[in-house]
């Protein structure tokens, strides 16, 4: 194991991140509220609402594929697994740990193309797990509906050869991110849920403006910033 963090890690212990998803009601959120007072993770398809975003952050090969590895996005590009980063230049590689538990390492990230972050069984899941890692007390979740009954995706279904949610799946989904939630506190990492017809249970719900829309709000990106240990990373099985 190394000490040292990958070089193409940020460091986002002082920051708020935003970690965006597809969820319909991600396309009603006034994301461009956060632009240059938060870091941003969006998860494949919600690049589009937030192009000026920090991380595209994608589990699915076929995603990469679909968009030959998106390079009209200049943010960091990271993607799970080597398949994307061999074939499109300039993606980042994390792996994943089959666990549905938040991962952090005692002594930093291993060496790039081991770095690890819960598998959760959904990029959510695992974005979520990214923004933990890259040092984030406060996390604002966005478009996690992790429902289907008021649609699929903000930009509707994915294409045939691409994973679509369904009802037992997102809910299994939901599942793990609330259990989640215990291991984020003990790490003294706040989440709150901008969603308001999200499913999850474990988060407070928070309306995005509200954050965002304060006198007291920075215009720097480390806003509104949880103080609490700054060690980098702790395993649990």
């Amino acid at each position: 194991m190394s000490g040292a963090l990958p070089e193409w890690f940020p460091d986002w212990s002082r920051d708020t991140a935003v970690v965006v998803a597809s969820g319909p009601s991600a396309k009603g959120v006034p994301l461009d509220l956060a632009r240059g007072r938060a870091r941003v993770i969006a998860i494949n398809e919600s690049w589009r609402l937030a192009p000026w975003a920090d991380v595209l952050y994608a589990a699915d090969h076929q995603w990469w594929q679909k968009g030959k590895g998106f390079p009209e996005f200049r943010g960091l590009r990271v993607a799970q697994g080597d398949a994307a980063p061999k074939m499109y230049r300039g993606i980042k590689q994390v792996g994943l740990v089959r666990t549905g538990q938040i991962v952090r390492e005692p002594k930093g990230i291993l060496a790039a193309g081991s770095d690890r972050e819960g598998r959760g069984a959904n990029s959510g899941f695992q974005a979520l797990n990214l923004a933990v890692q890259f040092g984030a007390k406060k996390i604002i979740l966005v478009g996690y509906d992790m429902r289907v009954d008021l649609g699929f995706h903000w930009h509707g279904r994915h294409p045939d050869g691409m994973n679509n949610p369904n009802k037992g799946g997102i809910a299994r989904w939901a599942k793990v991110l609330d259990r989640a939630s215990r291991y984020l506190r003990v790490l003294g990492v706040e989440v709150l849920n901008a969603s308001a017809v999200s499913a999850l249970r474990a988060y407070p719900k928070i309306n995005f403006e509200d954050v965002f829309c304060t006198s007291t709000t920075s215009a720097s990106p480390n806003i509104a910033n949880t103080s609490g240990s700054t060690e980098r990373m702790k395993s649990i099985a």
